[in-house]
Order: C-alpha cells, then structure tokens, then sequence
C-alpha cells in the first residue's frame, strides 16, 4: 500500500510539474520606445490569437554603426512597442473576424517552454539582432513544431547581412527565397497584387520610401517541407511605423492600410496554412 501510494504521488507531481512547465507566463509590459501608451481595459481577457512580438540580444559587431541606439542601450526588439502593436490588433479587430487579445505578448527564446505558447511571433530591426546558438536551435524548434516568423522593419545590403547571419543558424539548410505574386500568402484575406515599398516615418521629414541601400522592398520567406511559408521576412520596409503611425495625419493613409492588410494576411495564412 505504501508503495501504491508512492507512486500515486510521483504520478501527481510530475503531472504538476509538466503542468507548470507548459503554462502560459503573464503579460508583462517592459519599458519601450512609446512610454506612457494606455493598457487598453480589456487587456486582461483571454482571446483566441495573441501578437507575439520577440525579445532578443543586439548584434556586438556593429563596429560602431549604432546598434541599438533606439532599444534604449540594450537592443532594438522595442522600436514601435507597444504602441505599434496594440494599434495593429486594434485594427486586425476591425477589418477581420480574428478574435485577438488587445495587447501583445513579449516572448523570449529562453530554453523555457513558454515561446511554444504563442504561434505568430514579430520581430522588428532584425538586421540589429543577434540569435545564441542555443536561441537560434530554439526557434527552429519553435517553428518545426508549427510556429510563424515574422521579420520587419530592416533595410539595406548590410543589416540585411546581420540578419541572414543569425537566420542562417536557424535553417542551415533552408533557404531564403523571393514570394511569388501567386502564393497564397498574398490571396487569403485581401488580395495583395500591388504591394509598394511602406516606409517608416521617416518620410514624413524626407518624402523617400527608402532607408540606407535599400532602394527596392523585398518580400521573401522560407518555406517548409510543405511549401508552406514558416518565415515571413519584409526587407526594405517599415511595417512597424506605418502601424505606429496609422493615426497620425501626416502619415499617408495608403502606406498604413498596406501595412494592416499584409498583417491580417499572414496571421490569417499562419491560421489555416
């Protein structure tokens, strides 16, 4: 009996702990680049899709050129945070049926379960980013077992280097490839025939769509054994500012509805792809 009743309580622990280990961790909001933007009231209920937005370490080879100037001395994961995100869902509310949490999820690749928790993950100025090698087997994990990639917000020939430096460690072996106009990817909600360069706001003071070298917008990703898209990357684009700045009357109304319509196309793609 005592035996029996041994094992009984091991069963019970471990469960417990598996349990533990699989839960959720709570909204936390951190310190970002727009300080002072409201919770929204709702923002603790629970929804059916969450915006994940990733936390990661800055490059350590800029040499000088800046990174990390806006992530506030650590790193860059914070531009557009949180107003860009909570704008974002706000609108996804509006112009599709997707039943989304009000405010984003700050998700690390830690080695903890927790990323696994929240499917659709974004990460903004990749091309200041830096993924551990044990991050980087993380996030491969965290999209074999079904996650989607999000990348934006990078521009030109030698942030686009920095990115595909730590990407590469994530899919050796998978290549990055340019989006055909006919992939699905482009056709589920909205149909995305014309897709133009979005630039951050920086134009509002300089009227160029372009920042750096990066004179042409590129839609590219990597696809599954499936051919189904797992990593979404938007080179040469500021989609996080067009949504940061959709309120805003001096940001032009074409580029923030772009913005919003690529979004609810790949969080809807990544629903039923």
């Amino acid at each position: 009996m005592r035996f029996r009743a041994a094992l009984l309580l091991s069963a019970i622990v471990a469960v417990g702990a598996f349990g533990l280990l699989l839960a959720q961790k709570p909204f936390v909001e951190y310190p970002g680049q727009d300080t002072g933007f409201p919770l929204p009231p709702d923002w603790n209920e629970k929804h059916e899709w969450v915006f994940g937005r990733l936390r990661y370490s800055p490059y350590d080879g800029g040499g000088g050129r800046g990174f990390g100037r806006r992530g506030f001395g650590r790193s860059s994961w914070g531009t557009d945070y949180p107003q860009g995100d909570r704008l974002l869902v706000r609108g996804l509310r509006r112009i599709t049926r997707l039943d989304a949490r009000s405010v984003e999820q700050v998700i690390d690749m830690d080695g903890t379960d927790d990323a696994y928790n929240w499917p659709f993950l974004y990460a903004v100025e990749v091309g200041r980013w830096s993924l551990s090698d044990k991050e980087a087997a993380q996030m491969r994990d965290f999209i074999n077992r079904g996650g989607f990639f999000m990348v934006d917000d990078f521009h030109g020939t030698y942030e686009w280097k920095v990115f595909e430096e730590s990407m590469h460690k994530v899919f050796p072996d998978r290549p990055i490839v340019d989006l055909t106009n006919d992939d699905p990817i482009f056709h589920n909600v909205f149909d995305l025939v014309e897709r133009v360069q979005v630039p951050g706001a920086q134009f509002i003071r300089s009227g160029r769509t372009y920042e750096q070298d990066g004179y042409e917008a590129r839609w590219r990703g990597i696809y599954d054994e499936k051919g189904r898209v797992v990593v979404a990357i938007c080179h040469n684009m500021d989609l996080g500012d067009a949504l940061e700045y959709s309120d805003e009357p001096a940001y032009p109304e074409k580029f923030a509805a772009l913005a919003f319509r690529i979004v609810a196309n790949y969080a809807l793609y990544d629903m039923t792809h």
